[in-house]
This record gives structure tokens, C-alpha cells and sequence, in this order.
């Protein structure tokens, strides 16, 4: 029995577990059912909407249409509230996903290629700032924002892959999966498995 019982803690906190890390990418994490970015050693809150298709629904960095959207980034460190920052959104060409860095994405000429969208620096006292997407077609693509710290000389930068109409199967699938995998687990520590294999 505590075989079993060890069986289903581990099945249990696979379950709990996985939500979290399917919405975590690059430089976004879920954080207390906030979408939270870290440039640098700063912090922001992401959050995207599509009013024509979701109204007044969050997403956390997938958007679920195909359809314009808008993300509102809401600088929570003063900091960066007095830094120029600016804001690029580039396809994901060379399939590079959820793990996405700078440094995956090749030369500042690569980049310029890749960019459906680039808002120039500017400073934002009121700490937000928002900008709206026209996706010409569904797939991955990556967003990259630049903060500039012109006192010390220090530039951070926010890399995170986010996906555009894009079905993702394991948000349908898993609740059914884990159950699953749960009866297994608890039907192998049973003794009505064992019964069985003794029977053949």
C-alpha cells in the first residue's frame, strides 16, 4: 500500500504541475494567475486581449485567434518607467519555439528581415504601454522588448515566443490523459493486478 500510495503523490503532482510549465515561454512566467516578464533584473505584466473574438478575455502570452490583438505591457519596477523602451515582434523563421533567446535569433539584420512590428523607443511615465497586432497569418512568433538604462549604460532585454491561432491539443487532451494515467498507476499497485498475473 505504500508503494501505491507513493504512485499517486507522483501521479498527483504531475497533474498539478503541468499547467504551469505549458504557459511558461522565454521570458514570460505565470505567476499567481499573473502573466509576469523579466527584463533584466526588472519586471512587467503581460497580458493580451482580442476584443472582436474573446471581448474582455486575458491571455497569458498564446493568442488563441487569428484575428488582431492587443498586448498591454504594465511596467511594475519603477526603473523601467524612465527608460526608453522599445518593442518588436518578429516570426519565429527558423522554428526555435518556447525556449527561444537573443541569441537564437541571429543578427540584427536577421532580426530587421523577421519583424512584422516595431514600436521605437520611447519613455512611459504612467508605466504601461500597449500596442496593436495585425497578424497577416497564424504560426509562432517571438517578442522582443529593450529597455535602456542611458545612466548606466546597461541595456535588458525580454525575449518570449508566444504562438497566434494556433489549437493547442494538450490544453483539451491532458484532463483526459492524467486520469488516465492516474487509473493505470493505481490499477498496477493493486492487488487486483497482481491477482491477474497470477491467473496467466
Amino acid at each position: 500500500m505504500r508503494l501505491v500510495f507513493r504512485l499517486v503523490l507522483v501521479a498527483l503532482g504531475l497533474v498539478a504541475v503541468q499547467p504551469h510549465h505549458a504557459r511558461a515561454h522565454g521570458g514570460v512566467s505565470l505567476e499567481d494567475d499573473i502573466c509576469v516578464m523579466q527584463v533584466g533584473r526588472f519586471r512587467a505584466h503581460f497580458t493580451g486581449y482580442q476584443p472582436r473574438e474573446r471581448a474582455s478575455q486575458e491571455f497569458c502570452e498564446d493568442i488563441p485567434e487569428f484575428a488582431p490583438a492587443i498586448i498591454v505591457l504594465d511596467f511594475v519596477d519603477m526603473a523601467l518607467r524612465k527608460m526608453p523602451i522599445d518593442f518588436r515582434v518578429v516570426r519565429d523563421v527558423n522554428d526555435i519555439g518556447i525556449y527561444a533567446t537573443l541569441e537564437d535569433l541571429g543578427s540584427a539584420e536577421d532580426i530587421e528581415k523577421a519583424t512584422i512590428f516595431y514600436r521605437e523607443p520611447g519613455v512611459h511615465p504612467r508605466g504601461s504601454l500597449d500596442v496593436s497586432l495585425n497578424f497577416d497569418q497564424p504560426g509562432a512568433y517571438i517578442g522582443i522588448l529593450t529597455a535602456r538604462d542611458t545612466e548606466a549604460s546597461r541595456i535588458y532585454t525580454s525575449v518570449f515566443p508566444f504562438s497566434v491561432g494556433v489549437t493547442n491539443w494538450w490544453e483539451f487532451v491532458r484532463w483526459i490523459v492524467w486520469p488516465l494515467v492516474f487509473g493505470v498507476v493505481i490499477f498496477l499497485g493493486s492487488g487486483m493486478y497482481r491477482k491477474l498475473m497470477g491467473k496467466a
